[in-house]
């Protein structure tokens, strides 16, 4: 939105929805369905998709409330080991756990803070939580390959024919699936597999659809790292179970590096 400021203000102007995510209101895409809701406004006018301000000059209201740049919250880094049964949402109308409500009570208020993509409710697993928006919307970038790595038990003993087309990728409503990374990590008694999978699209339930496409269900799916950043790091204790650490500083360096190679798509 063009506020009438003069060009040195305007040079400085953002899209509204990068605003409102680096100040930790909502993701890119929450807070683009939040404009198109009319929840937002500009100098008292309700903006439109693709709209630019700038948040020094221009009064930038959500629901009526005006966001102050005193008001954006610090950097929030968080890597959750998630339970099962807890659902990666930031609103559940059916009042299931969800994993803010595992957070304390200082992290949950007003801090912004939401997870970076999902697992679905029975995986369990390696979570980003942030309130950096621009994070968020990087590294959930339909063209973002960030490599993603896999504990899953399936059932059956898994054929080597098996995983050599799980690992050139197959058809998958209608799309072809990038090429896996699959191993056999270990074998039960015949009646089920342990597989190391590392894939870098995430797809809905993508794993369990192509596993059970190829004849081997999953039983149990469990995430142990996000590209570099693991639930239990080199010479490190792993993160038990429904327990959250703040990232160390490589691992956000990390994550800026991440945002720097998808600085193309934003």
């Amino acid at each position: 939105m063009q506020s009438g400021n003069s060009d040195e203000f305007n040079s400085m102007d953002e899209r509204l929805q990068k605003i409102l995510s680096q100040w930790g209101i909502a993701s890119r895409r929450q807070a683009e369905q939040m404009m198109i809701a009319g929840r937002v406004r500009v100098n008292g006018q309700i903006v439109q998709l693709g709209e630019k301000a700038n948040p020094e000059v221009d009064r930038i209201e959500v629901d009526g409330l005006p966001i102050k740049q005193k008001d954006r919250p610090e950097p929030i880094y968080l890597l959750l080991n998630k339970p099962i049964g807890v659902i990666s949402t930031c609103s559940e109308p059916s009042r299931r756990i969800k994993v803010l409500d595992i957070l304390s009570p200082e992290l949950r208020n007003g801090k912004g803070i939401h997870p970076v993509g999902r697992l679905d409710a029975d995986s369990t697993g390696a979570l980003l939580l942030t309130n950096d928006g621009q994070v968020t919307f990087c590294l959930t970038h339909p063209k973002h390959c960030l490599p993603k790595t896999y504990e899953v038990w399936v059932e059956g003993k898994v054929q080597e024919s098996i995983l050599k087309l799980w690992r050139q990728g197959i058809i998958l409503s209608g799309k072809k699936t990038l090429p896996a990374q699959v191993k056999v990590l270990e074998e039960g008694d015949g009646s089920k597999t342990l597989l190391e999978v590392i894939i870098s699209e995430g797809r809905n339930r993508q794993i369990r659809r192509v596993a059970e496409q190829l004849g081997y269900p999953v039983v149990k799916l469990h995430r142990t790292a996000i590209g570099k950043i693991k639930l239990q790091p080199p010479g490190k204790h792993l993160l038990p179970s429904g327990a959250y650490r703040q990232l160390t500083d490589f691992e956000i360096y990390y994550l800026q590096e991440q945002i720097k190679k998808s600085s193309q798509f934003s």
